[in-house]
C-alpha cells in the first residue's frame, strides 16, 4: 500500500503531504517499470547497489528498499560505497547512515584519487578515469560479495546528457543503457533509474533530509562537456517544458531505417516491387 507513511527506516520522518506522496508514488512506478522492461530480476540475486552520497544513490537505495519491502523486488541488497580517498571526503557519514537505517552495506577504502591525480595534469579532467577506477573495484566487490549485478543511480537526464554528448563530441548515437553484461561476461549492470527524472530525485533526498555528499570534492567538474550540455537541455526545458520527456522516450523508440546506420539497417537490400506491363496494362 503506497499509502503507508513508513515502512522502513529509509522513509523515518518521511512527509504526509499529497505532493510527496505522489512523488514516491511516481519513483516506485517508474523504477518497477524500468526493472521490468529491461529484465532486471533474477529471482534470488544479490545486487550491489551503489552509494555515492549524491541524491540520485540515494533515491536509488530507498526505492529498490521499498519495492523489496513490498515483495515486488525478490533480490538481496547490499549498499556499498568505495571511499576514493579525495580530500575532504567525509567518510563516517554512510557508516553511520546505513547503520541507523538498519541497511547491509559495505565500505570500502581505495585511494583512486593520489592515482589520478599522478596521471592528469593540474586542471585536466579527472572524471574519466576516475570512473574507471571506480568501476573496477566495483566489480571486483561484487565478485566478492557473490552479486550478480552492479546498480548504478543514473537517471533519465544522465542518459539524455550522454546521449547529446556521444552526439556532438563521440560522432555516434549512443547513451547509458538500463541494463548491460561487463567486458567479462560475469556481472550485470542495472540503472533503474533510467525513466526517473533528476529533480525527482533531488525532491525525494531532500524531502527525506538524507546526508548529501557533494560529488565535486576534486574540483575537476567545472566547464565539463557535461556541464555544458546540462546547461542546454535547462535552457530547452525553460522554452519548451516537457521536452526532456520527449526525448527521454525518443530513447525507447529507434527506427534503424530512418537513420544511415548500414550495419542496423540493409539499405543496400532494398528493393521496389514493380507490378509487370501485364498487370499494369492489362492483356493485348
Amino acid at each position: 500500500m503506497l499509502d503507508t507513511p513508513e515502512i522502513h527506516p529509509l522513509f523515518h520522518g518521511a512527509p504526509t503531504t499529497p505532493e510527496f506522496q505522489k512523488l514516491r508514488k511516481r519513483l516506485v512506478a517508474q523504477v518497477r517499470e524500468a526493472v521490468e522492461t529491461y529484465g532486471m530480476i533474477e529471482r534470488g540475486a544479490r545486487w550491489l547497489v551503489c552509494l555515492s552520497g549524491g541524491k540520485d544513490s540515494y533515491t536509488l537505495l530507498a526505492i529498490l528498499t521499498e519495492l523489496k519491502w513490498r515483495g515486488l523486488l525478490p533480490v538481496d541488497l547490499l549498499a556499498c560505497n568505495l571511499d576514493q580517498g579525495q580530500p575532504g571526503f567525509p567518510a563516517t557519514v554512510l557508516p553511520e547512515f546505513l547503520t541507523r537505517m538498519q541497511v547491509p552495506h559495505r565500505i570500502e577504502y581505495r585511494d583512486t584519487y593520489s592515482v589520478v591525480t599522478s596521471k592528469i595534469a593540474p586542471g585536466g579532467t579527472m572524471c574519466s578515469l576516475c570512473s574507471r577506477l571506480r568501476r573496477g573495484n566495483l566489480y571486483r566487490i561484487a565478485r566478492e560479495e557473490g552479486c550478480s549485478a552492479v546498480v548504478l543511480g543514473h537517471h533519465r537526464d544522465d542518459l539524455l546528457e550522454t546521449f547529446f554528448l556521444n552526439l556532438f563530441h563521440g560522432g555516434r548515437l549512443a547513451s547509458m543503457p538500463p541494463k548491460l553484461v561487463n567486458e567479462d561476461g560475469d556481472l550485470f549492470l542495472y540503472r533503474p533509474l533510467a525513466l526517473v527524472a533528476e529533480a525527482d530525485c533531488a525532491a525525494f533526498s531532500t524531502a527525506l533530509t538524507y546526508p548529501i555528499i557533494p560529488c565535486d570534492l576534486c574540483g575537476s567538474q567545472d566547464g565539463l562537456q557535461r556541464a555544458q550540455i546540462k546547461k542546454l537541455l535547462d535552457e530547452w526545458g525553460v522554452r519548451t517544458p516537457g521536452r526532456r520527456t520527449v526525448m527521454a522516450r525518443a530513447l525507447m523508440n529507434v527506427r534503424p531505417s530512418h537513420l544511415a546506420d548500414p550495419a542496423l539497417f540493409d539499405f543496400a537490400g532494398l528493393m521496389r516491387v514493380v507490378e509487370s506491363s501485364t498487370q499494369l496494362h492489362g492483356d493485348d
